[in-house]
């Protein structure tokens, strides 16, 4: 695995916020079943990804904004794209669109809540005692 110095290329490629190197999640966001599965620690450097039982309950409000974005956009889309079609063109497009990005939304979210809240600040592994 490459280690990111950048902490905003490790929050998009989903890894470990201490080493940079580990992933986040265990499968790809494509599967529709284990899209959300998380390892307990980074298989790196052993970084706990849980800081707290219930950690990822503020995540919500990020996948929240998250799919409110989404929905926006895709409106004002349809609206521009078709020119202003009927109401089910709306619902219909904008539930697809939902439905096929919430294994992104709610990656990210968990992402940026690891990084934001989790206080696991990123070490240079040639700085840290052996």
């Amino acid at each position: 695995m490459t280690k990111l110095d950048s902490t905003a290329l490790a929050m998009l490629q989903q890894r470990c916020p201490r080493c940079h190197e580990g992933p986040l999640f265990t499968h790809s966001a494509l599967n529709p079943v284990h899209f959300a599965e998380m390892p307990e620690h980074c298989p790196v450097c052993g970084q706990a990804y849980e800081p707290e039982p219930g950690f990822y309950w503020g995540a919500m409000f990020i996948s929240y904004a998250f799919s409110t974005a989404i929905m926006l956009i895709t409106g004002f889309l349809v609206y521009f794209l078709l020119h202003d079609p009927a109401v089910w063109v709306y619902v219909t497009s904008v539930a697809v669109v939902a439905v096929l990005l919430t294994p992104l939304s709610l990656r990210y979210s968990r992402t940026l809540m690891l990084y934001w809240f989790g206080g696991i600040a990123y070490r240079h592994r040639e700085l840290e005692p052996s």
